[in-house]
């Protein structure tokens, strides 16, 4: 008898999706066509369906035969399936959890775009307009005087880390962040290349040049919004040492690396993001790689290697200018020097 097909995700935790019953025929019949019996599931905490097929597209899935112990893998059948589902599945609702100083504030897409403060915006990355409320309104009566930092959790691991500071700025004609929110009754189309849409929350910025907002403030697929500590202070492990000059490329390099890497790489240890590895331990990136391999590897990835559940996506010099490559490369360099 051949042993229950599990599909896991990045969590690694395994659970009894809510939604799973209406995606169980139809991966049923899928595996059946490779001779697998049985099913599970895993989501990451997410009560959306568009959740569920991220995590069964996004995990090695492998079944096994108990009698014959040979491994049979099922990806490709599992993500035609996925997609049909995508398609035919209705988004549920889903929370945006706020969290400051204990005090925890929840949200409903139906809130949200009920909102009085709610206007119209274009989201990124498609044709479409959705309804954003003004992050400083949602935030209002919460206690974020001495708050440093935003961490911004997104489904897929990605952590932004982006300083309150340029949120509060909008009061000043900085840039304006806003929480565009997607309608469950009329989904966001699917992100380029991509399996699910940017919902069901996006950060989105007004006059991102204003306050100098980079690619990697703009997190998508929202979870939470938490009231934290600067980096720097949470995990001093990631700081320079104390005598590094101001003007050093490093020092610039640091605050690069907070904005630019961190929501997706640790660095020895200190970060909150699960998608990339550790770029300080165990050994520093800056060990193994050389100079022209880190410029490179952050340029275009998939130049320097590549592999299937490759997720990194390019610096260009529009995204990253050539000044803040060398101030990373430099921060790498010096993080292995410190740390050897």
């Amino acid at each position: 008898m051949a042993a229950p097909l599990v599909l896991t995700g990045q969590c690694g935790r395994q659970s009894n999706c809510p939604h799973f019953g209406s995606v169980r025929p139809l991966l049923t019949d899928v595996v059946e066509k490779v001779g697998v019996a049985g099913i599970g599931a895993v989501h990451h905490g997410c009560n959306a369906v568009t959740a569920l097929v991220a995590s069964i597209v996004g995990t090695s899935v492998m079944a096994t035969r108990e009698r014959a112990g040979k491994m049979v893998l099922a990806r490709a059948f599992l993500m035609v399936a996925a997609t049909v589902l995508l398609l035919t599945s209705p988004v549920r609702a889903a929370d945006l959890t706020l969290r400051f100083d204990g005090q925890v504030r929840v949200l409903s897409q139906a809130q949200l775009l009920a909102s009085p403060a709610a206007i119209d915006i274009a989201i990124p990355q498609t044709s479409v307009q959705a309804k954003a409320v003004p992050l400083l309104d949602l935030l209002d009566g919460l206690p974020t005087a001495h708050v440093d930092t935003l961490e911004i959790q997104a489904l897929d691991g990605f952590v932004s880390q982006i300083p309150m500071d340029l949120v509060r700025r909008s009061a000043q004609g900085g840039s304006t962040a806003l929480v565009a929110v997607e309608d469950p009754d009329h989904p966001w189309p699917r992100l380029p290349n991509g399996t699910a849409s940017a919902g069901p929350f996006y950060l989105v910025w007004q006059h991102p040049d204003r306050s100098g907002i980079t690619s990697e403030q703009w997190p998508y697929q929202v979870l939470s919004v938490t009231g934290v500590e600067s980096p720097v202070r949470r995990w001093p492990q990631i700081a320079v040492a104390p005598d590094t000059p101001a003007d050093a490329p490093a020092r610039r390099g640091q605050d690069v690396f907070i904005a630019q890497c961190m929501p997706c790489h640790k660095m020895r240890g200190g970060g909150a993001a699960e998608v990339g590895p550790d770029l300080g331990q165990p050994m520093p990136a800056a060990a193994y790689l050389t100079e022209a391999g880190l410029r490179a590897l952050i340029r275009d990835p998939r130049a320097v290697r590549t592999w299937p559940e490759q997720r990194m996506v390019g610096f260009d010099p529009s995204i990253l200018s050539d000044v803040d490559l060398d101030a990373v490369v430099a921060y790498l360099e010096q993080m292995a020097a410190q740390h050897p």
